[in-house]
């Protein structure tokens, strides 16, 4: 749902703006510890909903004219009650015209009865005015639109005004909803609410871009390679930085979900008619992130697939790391290479975690998150698609590539394109001589917007688009691995 967030309204959050139940108690908890309560009781209210109101005003800067506060759950959940009492409490604090309440709620067609049905959401808002909060927009998911009575008889039974019945119904893309919410007023409704002035509110750039993703000229299809696939919510930003590459190039990304531990057959020949029957009609192959030794040989198997036929390859993150691996063993010929994360005595750790962090308990605290900045190669693939030589990428990974290797996969045309230049730690890593093969340390889909694709994604589709037929998978000699 963050993920989301950034893509509509392009702006970047950060650890503040998620609040979970234990972050909230593990706050107070640790605050009353400290002895800041001066030995109170600690209860839900006031200090609980407290804390959370803190948290919510922490996110509004003086320059920021709007915060979104979203209550996930169901109304009545156990975990949701402190933060609906918080919000409760914040237009008193705050003011009647400082805070506004929207509810989303489902309005369900029974099929065999030809109807939708209101009770559902008077239901949930009569639970929301018992507990004094009086919902000033209704927003109903709905299958179909809804007719007018039943708008009318939502406003009479929620008293809301007719006009703040909002109609959100399936449609053909997500980035379609803001258009439909625009037709209905409802950011009018907000702005006249909190007294903004009304601004220019010219959605035809954005419509266009629905346009481009409902009329594509052509398909593509994109392999990604994970151990996740069956909970395709995990590479969910992926997805979507795909779905903005294709509007960007006026085509339809389709993806080829491929499940990594059907790659790990131990004959190589199995093996490569494994991935001669995944890969057949494959435009593009992506490894994205994970943790864990499960389906990384799958992984590596699928890179080296990538390496050996031309086929254009992203890999982010662990896909980085895997794509280290695969190569230090088929052309370098390390032939035990690992990370250290998987096999801590490998004799080749070309994948190792950071010498300072190997003495911290807390696996948190190992890591690389948020912004750092990446200087990239002149005249790199990555430096091209990127246009510029100094960028800033979001992280989030424990084990680098270890510097005691570079050299050697840079003798054999796998190149250092990108850096981290505080810690001089590899950020990005790609091949000379293949059409496209890049893997970096961060998560590029983090940056990607509908209207602003990000370059990598961008230019992996492209190659995609461009790439050349796929030959038959070869055992590599060792014995050449310096001589490409």
């Amino acid at each position: 749902d963050l993920g989301h967030y950034e893509r509509f309204i392009d702006e970047n959050v950060s650890q503040a703006h998620n609040l979970t139940t234990g972050s909230i108690y593990s706050s107070v908890i640790s605050r009353e510890r400290r002895g800041e309560f001066l030995g109170a009781t600690v209860q839900v209210i006031p200090h609980i909903t407290n804390e959370i109101k803190e948290r919510i005003a922490q996110v509004a800067r003086p320059d920021i004219d709007v915060v979104i506060a979203e209550i996930g759950g169901t109304v009545g959940d156990i975990e949701s009650l402190p933060f609906l009492e918080a919000i409760r409490q914040m237009k008193a604090d705050m003011g009647r015209d400082q805070v506004m309440y929207v509810h989303v709620t489902l309005v369900p067609y029974i099929g065999a009865a030809g109807e939708q049905k209101t009770k559902p959401t008077q239901h949930s808002v009569a639970s929301l005015r018992s507990i004094g909060i009086a919902p000033d927009v209704i927003v109903c998911r709905c299958e179909y639109a809804l007719s007018s009575e039943v708008r009318s008889k939502l406003a009479l039974f929620c008293d809301v005004a007719e006009e703040a019945v909002i109609e959100n119904s399936d449609a053909a893309t997500i980035y379609e909803v803001p258009l439909l919410l625009e037709q209905q007023g409802l950011a009018e409704l907000v702005m006249r609410h909190f007294g903004l002035e009304n601004g220019d509110r010219n959605l035809s750039d954005w419509a266009q871009l629905v346009e481009h993703f409902k009329n594509p000229k052509e398909t593509l299809t994109v392999a990604i390679v994970g151990k996740y696939v069956d909970l395709p919510d995990a590479y969910m930003s992926i997805v979507e930085a795909l779905v903005h590459a294709g509007i960007h190039h006026r085509l339809r990304v389709e993806i080829k979900w491929i499940d990594a531990e059907t790659l790990e057959a131990s004959d190589f020949d199995q093996v490569k008619q494994q991935a001669a029957a995944a890969f057949r009609e494959v435009a593009g192959i992506i490894v994205p992130g994970g943790f864990g030794y499960r389906g990384i040989e799958g992984k590596i198997n699928a890179i080296r697939y990538a390496r050996e036929h031309e086929v254009p390859f992203l890999g982010i993150c662990l896909g980085l790391q895997c794509a280290v691996i695969e190569f230090a063993r088929n052309v370098l010929g390390y032939e035990e290479a690992n990370s250290t994360e998987f096999h801590p005595n490998t004799p080749h750790p070309v994948i190792a975690i950071m010498a300072e962090q190997k003495h911290i308990k807390n696996y948190g605290g190992t890591m690389r998150l948020g912004s750092y900045t990446c200087e990239l190669v002149s005249k790199t693939l990555a430096q091209r698609a990127y246009g510029e030589s100094i960028v800033y990428e979001r992280h989030r990974h424990r084990f680098e590539l270890n510097n005691r290797y570079r050299e050697a996969f840079m003798a054999a045309g796998f190149i250092p394109s990108g850096r981290w230049p505080d810690g001089d730690l590899v950020e990005v890593m790609e091949l000379t001589d293949h059409p496209w093969f890049i893997g970096v340390q961060f998560h590029p889909e983090f940056k990607s917007r509908p209207n602003r694709v990000h370059p990598l994604f961008g230019d992996f589709v492209a190659a995609a688009r461009a790439r050349r037929p796929v030959g038959e998978m070869t055992k590599s000699d060792p014995s050449l691995a310096c001589n490409r």
